[in-house]
């Protein structure tokens, strides 16, 4: 497949809207397939969309390097829910941080964040996830909620060069280890190897690929229509 890096689209709207496909679960069910679609918003300063929009029912999953912006992207831009394991750590470290290693809480963020994404997918509305790019299974049931209502699953990949990744780190103040950042990184680039082929993870129905300026350029992520009231 050949990543669409093209499309007038792109050079004439503000906002990208991708929508979702109403017969996704259907063709699931039967076993066929559905190509994916991906839209490559990298080296186009000045002709990036400002806003992505989603369908109703979508899920939105945002992965790229530690470091590399996701929480900064996802802070600024998503509008109506958004669950983020950076948010949930900081709200522990608030109560925990200097009386306990964070190593020792750890486990808790962890089911503290999986919870509240419990509790979001449970809304059937659209929801933007912070995905740490360890966790497969998550992925995977973030598909399988979509589909079985009738949404997508979309991946925004954050395409960071790893010194300014690191650089990254560096700023926020929080780091990984070297070792856990190495694992990162390539799973990172095979990601983005992969999703350049058009082969994207199972179960993702579209990406869309960024770099530092193109997410720079981004004020909203948000989900069109019903349900709830309108544009979220």
């Amino acid at each position: 497949m050949t990543v669409n890096r093209t499309a007038p689209a792109y050079a004439t709207t503000r906002a990208l809207a991708l929508p979702a496909r109403p017969t996704a679960a259907g063709r699931a069910h039967r076993g066929e397939r559905t190509a994916p679609v991906v839209r490559d918003l990298r080296q186009r300063a000045g002709r990036t969309p400002h806003a992505l929009l989603f369908g109703p029912r979508d899920l939105v999953v945002v992965t790229g390097l530690p470091g590399s912006g996701k929480t900064t992207l996802m802070r600024r831009a998503a509008r109506g829910a958004r669950i983020d394991s950076e948010d949930t750590r900081d709200r522990w470290d608030a109560r925990l941080a200097g009386r306990l290693p964070y190593a020792l809480y750890r486990p808790l963020v962890r089911l503290a964040h999986y919870a509240a994404l419990r509790r979001a997918l449970r809304t059937g509305e659209g929801v933007v996830v912070h995905d740490c790019g360890t966790q497969a299974w998550v992925r995977a049931w973030l598909a399988r909620t979509a589909h079985r209502r009738g949404g997508a699953l979309h991946l925004l990949l954050l395409d960071v060069a790893p010194a300014a990744a690191l650089c990254g780190q560096r700023e926020r103040g929080r780091g990984v280890s070297r070792y856990a950042f190495l694992r990162h990184r390539r799973a990172t680039a095979r990601l983005v190897a992969a999703v350049e082929r058009g082969e994207l993870p199972r179960g993702c129905d579209a990406a869309v690929l960024l770099d530092r300026e193109a997410a720079a350029g981004l004020r909203r992520i948000g989900f069109t229509g019903p349900p709830g009231d309108g544009t979220r």
